[in-house]
């Protein structure tokens, strides 16, 4: 069962990838800012409960090791003055005597390191009475004083004001965003909507193009990053004018090619229609099928040309292949009609030629290339073939004793339906044009000279050679052969 799968637009695509982030994020922004908000509203009530815990150690002095404390009314009072949080203090010795203060503000468990100095103020959190506790302590001592005989200073705050002011923070920040982040959705909508404007120019002038209209697209006022993309419709445009340029000649020259056979095949049927003579009728019927086999072959070769130009075998992957010994196998089916017109069809090579292309192709090339050579070589003339393998190339060669071709008739052969001038041979002219054209497909070209031996003319295409891909090195046999290729230690 196959699922089917609704297609989204670009536009609401890039809105989700910008929009979710953003929500995702912002419970996280809400988080930070509480986190720095408290931390931004203790800073100065902290900086207050030190100030206490100070102002309560100058009150304190240490006779003899002994504790003395005047703490006047009005002090007291001040530490009492807080309309919104109850504040406690008490002086105590750290064996727990109580000097002054509040008794019902019990001393917490206090530990005294060797990080602790007499004189520092120290903070921490605590629990007391259900609240959140704020603490400033201190301790006081003299040189060489047992610590059992500290005085501890401590007072402590509720955080009622701390969190009123770190809940103003948040909310000056947070509720702000209320009206920026729709603000802020409707700038990136209409971002987006004039950032795809090129998008939908880019429809339109596609959408007003004639169906016959193949130019490419001009890249001027393109976007750099649609670039890429008109240009790969460019290239699919090229190639779909090459393919319809060339349907458009295969039909031309087969509309054209077949007029004439198909003429002439109705001409020889009309006259064995009103023929009575047995011998003439059979003289007809002969040149009936005479007719028949030209124009076969006529349609033939106009469907090999046609699939050659941007067809599929156009663009079907080459593979590596011994052109020697495909070569081989077409001559040996070509050696029963070089013997019906006494030619003598030779074969040359020696080894294997290794080249990457389409065997299906160049068993078309080198078929077109005989029957060319056998086509204009007389009777008793011979045809050889010949593969030859350099170093960087590969040469197909195919050489007659016919009737040979002049210097300035060597290009033009390979035109369509161009024949060399004589009348005792039959063609259409597609031959040599179908090897140029698979020629081509392979990044060579295919040429015919005169035989520098005499009578006759040289056909021949130099294909690139191929090597196989070097293989990498194999591991060491064991362990010693690797010793030895290693680097020694400290090198």
């Amino acid at each position: 069962m196959q699922a089917s799968e609704t297609e989204r637009s670009l536009f609401g695509e890039i809105l989700d990838w910008m929009l979710a982030p953003l929500l995702f994020v912002w419970p996280l922004s809400i988080a930070f800012t509480h986190y720095f908000a408290n931390n931004v509203a203790n800073y100065p009530y902290d900086q207050a409960l030190r100030e206490h815990v100070a102002a309560i150690a100058r009150q304190v002095k240490l006779v003899n090791g002994k504790p003395q404390l005047s703490l006047p009314a009005s002090a007291r009072a001040l530490l009492r003055a807080d309309e919104t949080d109850s504040v406690y203090f008490h002086v105590v010795t750290f064996d727990g005597k109580f000097l002054a203060g509040d008794k019902e503000l019990p001393l917490f468990q206090l530990s005294i390191d060797e990080s602790m100095v007499p004189g520092e103020i120290y903070q921490r959190d605590a629990d007391f009475k259900g609240q959140d506790l704020r603490l400033a302590y201190t301790y006081l001592a003299e040189p060489n004083m047992p610590k059992s005989q500290w005085v501890v200073v401590e007072v402590g705050e509720t955080t009622e004001k701390r969190s009123q002011l770190a809940n103003k923070i948040v909310a000056s920040v947070i509720l702000p965003q209320f009206i920026i982040i729709p603000l802020a959705v409707m700038l990136v909508w209409f971002g987006l909507s004039r950032g795809l404007r090129p998008l939908t120019r880019l429809r339109q002038t596609i959408d007003a193009r004639e169906p016959d209209d193949l130019s490419p697209i001009a890249t001027r006022r393109v976007p750099e990053e649609l670039e890429p993309l008109v240009e790969a419709f460019n290239e699919m445009l090229e190639r779909m004018k090459r393919s319809v340029e060339a349907q458009q000649r295969f039909v031309a020259d087969a509309a054209h090619q077949l007029r004439t056979p198909l003429t002439g095949l109705k001409t020889q049927a009309q006259f064995a229609i009103r023929e009575t003579d047995p011998e003439a009728l059979r003289h007809a019927l002969r040149q009936i099928a005479s007719g028949v086999d030209r124009a076969g072959r006529l349609v033939n070769q106009l469907l090999t040309l046609a699939r050659t130009e941007g067809g599929e075998l156009a663009q079907s992957r080459h593979e590596p292949l011994d052109l020697a010994l495909l070569v081989r196998e077409v001559v040996e089916d070509w050696v029963s009609l070089a013997i019906e017109k006494n030619i003598d069809l030779g074969y040359e090579s020696e080894g294997p030629a290794m080249i990457s292309g389409n065997a299906f192709l160049l068993c078309e090339l080198a078929k077109n290339l005989i029957d060319n050579a056998l086509r204009y070589t007389p009777v008793g003339g011979h045809v050889t073939c010949r593969v030859v393998a350099n170093p960087d190339t590969v040469l197909l060669e195919v050489e007659d004793n016919g009737v040979g071709i002049g210097e300035e008739q060597a290009e033009l052969v390979f035109e369509r339906f161009y024949r060399v001038d004589d009348a005792s041979t039959e063609g259409s002219g597609l031959g040599l044009a179908i090897v140029q054209e698979i020629a081509m497909q392979h990044d060579s070209r295919a040429s015919l000279r005169p035989n520098p031996l005499g009578k006759g003319a040289i056909a021949r295409v130099a294909f690139a050679a191929w090597y196989p891909p070097p293989l990498p090195p194999p591991p060491p046999d064991d362990f010693s052969e690797l010793y030895r290729q290693s680097p020694p230690i400290g090198t």
